[in-house]
């Protein structure tokens, strides 16, 4: 997260300055689509992303991990190397 975090950041600027820039649109329903979409990001960004994801990494620990053997089984075994 540390070594992503400036990226993400600055993905989540882009997106927002442009679905803010529907808010200077004629249309009623792209003004409040675009404000819909701006406010979403910066919820998803600021309260999910930065406060909930590490609560839930806290609380849950090694269980965040946990695969179920029978995923495991329908999943492929991919190589990276």
């Amino acid at each position: 997260m540390k070594d992503n975090g400036k990226a993400i950041f600055a993905a989540i600027l882009i997106m927002a300055s442009v679905f803010m820039g529907f808010v200077f649109a004629a249309d009623s329903t792209v003004k409040s689509m675009g404000l819909a979409l701006t406010l979403g990001i910066f919820f998803d960004a600021l309260i999910v992303r930065m406060i909930f994801v590490p609560a839930m990494l806290a609380v849950f620990g090694k269980a965040n991990w946990y695969l179920p053997k029978w995923l495991d089984k329908l999943l492929p075994n991919v190589k990276i190397e």
